[in-house]
């Protein structure tokens, strides 16, 4: 019997894409909502789904107001779902966050005020956060020392791409009110970007999720954990929802990137349940070869929290 391959091989890495935690020191976010609650829903929902991802990024608005108490609580929430499941925790910048404390709490650095750009090593791939905060403002810029960073980064080619992480998303607005907290000057980081190893950009800020392109990447926009947009509104209008969230589940095949929204909650359940290995069975019952990717190196659990196996 003829065997047939596959188009694409099994994942090289498999990630999880969060964003917009809004922590706060206690009570309830803007006296409605408890961020933690919503976090823990989706940490909790990650943990049951099995998927074992190498890494958990975070692209900004960690905190509401950036306090070190508000870290704190963050730090202690995601350490522990991240030492279960054996994944490294990324942190990005957003325009809610304070550098010096971001820098303490969760990167046991010296309480700084310079942009958080980092470079994250998971194998043969590559994750660089680009930190788009501009302090005491809520639209994105980049200076011309981060993209003179980035584009020395992007020099040597990573063997299985690179993700870059930034909060503020370089695609068109979905709300008209996004444009007064927008990401400023996008055609200089495009112009960095253009021809690179870049195989996806992950942002947020949004509350909301978008997919697009920028410099011919896909950019992927995760929602919220906290609240989210309702955008089932007349253009221009505007209204938050208690709920409504999801994480988006990366898989990357051998420098293809693929992101897909996974909702959080309970939901009546359709069909009977396919076990994996009955999957595998119906795959190999077709004469279906799915050729193995090459394993990448798995993260120090320990890592977990600090200072990030694999950092530059």
């Amino acid at each position: 019997m003829r065997v047939i391959r596959s188009e694409y091989s099994t994942p090289n890495h498999v990630l999880v894409h969060v964003s917009d935690p809004h922590f706060v020191e206690d009570g309830l976010l803007y006296g409605e909502l408890d961020p933690q609650a919503g976090l823990v829903e989706v940490l909790s929902s990650i943990e049951a789904s099995g998927l074992d991802p190498e890494a958990i990024i975070f692209s900004g608005d960690l905190t509401d107001k950036g306090s070190e108490e508000a870290y704190r609580r963050l730090r202690n929430t995601c350490e522990a779902y991240a030492r279960r499941m054996g994944a490294q925790l990324i942190w990005a910048m957003g325009n809610h966050d304070q550098r010096a404390n971001f820098r303490k709490s969760l990167l046991d650095e010296e309480p700084q005020m310079l942009p958080v750009d980092r470079c994250y090593l998971l194998g043969g791939l590559r994750v660089l956060v680009l930190d788009s905060s501009v302090p005491g403002h809520h639209h994105g810029e980049i200076t011309d020392g981060q993209l003179r960073w980035l584009a020395a980064e992007l020099e040597t080619r990573a063997d299985d791409g690179t993700l870059l992480v930034i909060h503020h998303p370089p695609v068109p607005p979905v709300q008209e009110i996004a444009v007064l907290a927008e990401l400023r000057n996008q055609e200089h980081l495009a112009q960095v970007l253009e021809g690179s190893d870049v195989i996806g950009i992950l942002s947020g800020h949004t509350h909301h999720t978008v997919f697009s392109t920028f410099a011919s990447i896909p950019v992927a926009v995760a929602a919220s954990t906290s609240y989210n947009q309702d955008l089932a509104l007349p253009s221009g209008a505007v209204q938050g929802l208690a709920g409504a969230r999801s994480f988006n589940l990366i898989r990357i095949h051998n420098r293809t990137f693929v992101s897909a929204v996974v909702p959080v909650g309970e939901y009546p359940r359709m069909n009977s349940y396919i076990t994996a290995e009955e999957t595998r069975q119906r795959i190999k019952a077709a004469s279906i070869n799915i050729p193995s990717a090459t394993l990448p190196v798995p993260p120090a659990v320990g890592n977990a929290g600090g200072t990030p196996t694999g950092l530059r």
